[in-house]
């Protein structure tokens, strides 16, 4: 009788064994597949969004015809039965809820993000990353007919795997879709799943060509009490930014929306005024993406009013209508608001500028260990202590302010203390 029972405990211990197997032989092939697919359609969009932007260098006059452009992008929109609002947050609160991210969101997106920047609208890309991610995870998912809970998981893998393609940066894309979509929290059976997506979808963007994000510091601070205080008050300005740029784009956008009920109107007149601010500033700095201010801002040269017109050109752009992205115009904004910042506090500003991109992208997406470790893939590891001693402390002052209204904040940030809450 005892060797029965004891063959039978050897027996369900075989069971669990093979279950776990089977289970990580499962999501290595399906998220494998979707980052080859994440990669490959990001790379395409990379390409496609740096071509625009060089056509755009070279022809300054398509600037004019940004107004137009958004009205394709409404039009484009209505034609599909798509609101212009769905987007991100959608994406997001898929993960949570049974909502699904419709096929036809990919397209959209890759197109009118296209225009965007084509015609110069202040936008980023990592809107169309995590929407295509978002969208790749789950037309993959339907194929192998995945449960409800995995077809959560193949989504945050589409999304890491596209945010991998575009920065070059797939640890932070892995622990991005983990952590962005309920602060407080990371389920950690995300983790391989996420990270094989975005590794295979870093491999196929390398594979294409497309250079990884990367910054050389000229200086980086001893880590004395001296830097670390100017750090941490660094951090807590950064904190204060990306509550005004929330709340610039958020309010913004219900302005705009309630002033101009017509989304054509809205905009015309949107892209109109960014014609026009564009040349009463007499320059085209705040136009597209902006990755070589931020460059220039992390070689110690910035302009001290820079990280304001960003946030208006921004705000404009995304409240009425045009397509992209928060989180390069973050980077813009955080940069060359650190860099003039650091100035005054005693740093150089060249790692004041990479201060404060880090810390203004944890203020706005809640993001505490993606932050960190976006700080070594960017800049390297030598200045870790003093990058996560201004993360957190933008972590904990940014409030519950957030570029995504659909983020839930599980746990409070201030004391271990659930409170389950939208972002504001």
């Amino acid at each position: 009788m005892e060797v029965l029972i004891e063959k039978l405990r050897i027996i369900e211990k075989m069971k669990i064994i093979r279950k776990y197997i089977i289970t990580f032989l499962k999501w290595v092939i399906i998220a494998g597949i979707t980052g080859l697919l994440a990669g490959l359609v990001g790379s395409v969009f990379h390409i496609s969004v740096e071509y625009a932007t060089t056509f755009r260098v070279k022809n300054d006059w398509v600037i004019f015809i940004l107004p137009l452009g958004g009205i394709i992008i409404i039009w484009l929109y209505n034609l599909l039965k798509m609101s212009e609002n769905i987007g991100t947050n959608l994406v997001i609160k898929s993960v949570r809820t049974d909502d699904k991210v419709p096929f036809v969101m990919a397209p959209l997106i890759f197109i009118s993000t296209v225009i965007t920047h084509l015609f110069g609208g202040s936008a980023g890309r990592e809107g169309a990353a995590l929407q295509l991610g978002g969208s790749i995870g789950t037309q993959v998912g339907k194929i192998f007919k995945l449960d409800e809970k995995d077809m959560h998981l193949i989504t945050l893998c589409g999304m890491s795997g596209v945010f991998a393609a575009l920065f070059g940066t797939p640890l932070t894309a892995t622990f991005f879709s983990m952590e962005v979509i309920s602060v407080g929290i990371i389920h950690y059976s995300a983790f391989i799943p996420c990270i094989v997506s975005s590794i295979c979808a870093y491999k196929v963007s390398i594979f294409f060509g497309i250079e990884p994000v990367r910054f050389n510091l000229a200086i980086i601070p001893n880590i004395s009490p001296e830097n670390m205080i100017k750090v941490a008050i660094l951090g807590g300005l950064c904190a204060l930014v990306s509550i005004i740029f929330c709340r610039s784009l958020h309010k913004t956008n219900t302005f705009l929306s309630n002033l101009i009920k017509n989304s054509y109107i809205r905009v015309f007149l949107g892209g109109l005024v960014i014609v026009i601010l564009t040349f009463v500033i007499h320059t085209r700095d705040y136009n597209g993406a902006g990755m070589d201010v931020i460059t220039n801002a992390i070689n110690g040269n910035s302009k001290p009013e820079a990280f304001i017109l960003k946030i208006i050109f921004t705000a404009i752009t995304i409240s009425v209508g045009y397509k992209g992205g928060e989180i390069v115009p973050t980077f813009f904004i955080g940069a060359t608001f650190g860099c003039f910042a650091g100035k005054l506090l005693g740093i150089d500003p060249g790692f004041g500028a990479a201060i404060g991109l880090i810390a203004l992208f944890c203020g706005v997406v809640n993001t505490l260990i993606t932050s960190v470790i976006l700080s070594i893939e960017l800049f390297g590891a030598q200045g870790l202590i003093l990058f996560a001693i201004a993360c957190g402390v933008s972590y904990m002052l940014s409030g519950y302010y957030s570029l995504y209204s659909s983020q839930k904040i599980v746990y409070s940030k201030l004391k271990a203390e659930f409170i389950d809450r939208n972002a504001l």
